[in-house]
């Protein structure tokens, strides 16, 4: 155990020590049931390199948060834990993804979650664009299944408070998985009474505040949901565009 603990304080950065450092402890506590020392040094092999708040802390932060909306339900359903995994595989490569499940089966077993320390200490270290990245994340797996239930909603709005995530900002990206009538207008953040000139100066911010470039830090491997949040906003732009006929 002593050189799982060195392991993680070396390779997960400011992701040791607090409720994350807790969560991952549980998940190496239970390397009996499934989690070997291998698997352990082969996860740590697979982020060598990475300092700060990267690619590799982010990369936790999904996998807990992500555990906590799989279960808001009552239900932990293959489709979302096949989202997740497809996710890490299209990310980071088949072997890391492996690694990375792993630990994630042992971290969904875990029934002491705190959602609110360990969104708290998030967003002590990343920046607001990788935190509307995770929300953004958070959704795509509560809609894996083609459906975001009402208790799904419920826990991401809750995790969005703690990572000091606006009520705008959840809206905009809610609005990207759940269609109704006036999705478009909410993910821009206007109302269909907006004028053209209100609804050309909101698309400009909101390409400015989904661009790619703001989470290029978190690594190639998170851009592609970073460019889907942005074509969004760019549908959006045009489905009003047509609507209001400007």
């Amino acid at each position: 155990m002593a050189k799982f603990v060195k392991w993680l304080g070396a390779g997960l950065g400011w992701a040791f020590g607090g409720p994350i450092g807790a969560i991952l402890g549980y998940a190496l506590g239970s390397a009996f049931q499934g989690v070997s020392e291998n698997d352990i040094n082969e996860f740590h092999k697979s982020r060598e390199g990475e300092t700060g708040t990267q690619s590799g802390d982010f990369e936790v932060a999904l996998l807990i948060l992500s555990s906590t909306v799989i279960k808001a339900d009552g239900k932990i359903l293959q489709s979302e834990l096949d989202y997740v995994r497809g996710y890490f595989v299209q990310m980071y490569g088949k072997d890391r993804a492996n690694q990375s499940f792993k630990l994630f089966k042992e971290i969904i077993n875990n029934q002491d979650v705190s959602i609110r320390q360990v969104s708290m200490q998030i967003a002590h270290h990343m920046d607001h664009a990788s935190r509307l990245q995770l929300i953004h994340f958070l959704f795509g797996i509560a809609k894996a299944d083609g459906h975001v239930s009402t208790e799904e909603v419920a826990i991401i709005k809750t995790i969005a408070g703690y990572l000091y995530v606006n009520q705008n900002d959840f809206s905009s990206i809610k609005a990207m998985f759940i269609d109704d009538t006036e999705s478009y207008y909410k993910i821009l953040e206007v109302s269909k009474s907006s004028s053209p000139d209100e609804i050309k100066k909101a698309y400009r911010k909101m390409a400015r505040k989904y661009h790619p470039d703001k989470v290029q830090h978190l690594g190639e491997e998170h851009m592609a949901g970073a460019k889907e949040k942005f074509q969004k906003v760019q549908e959006a732009y045009e489905k009003i565009k047509l609507e209001k006929s400007f």
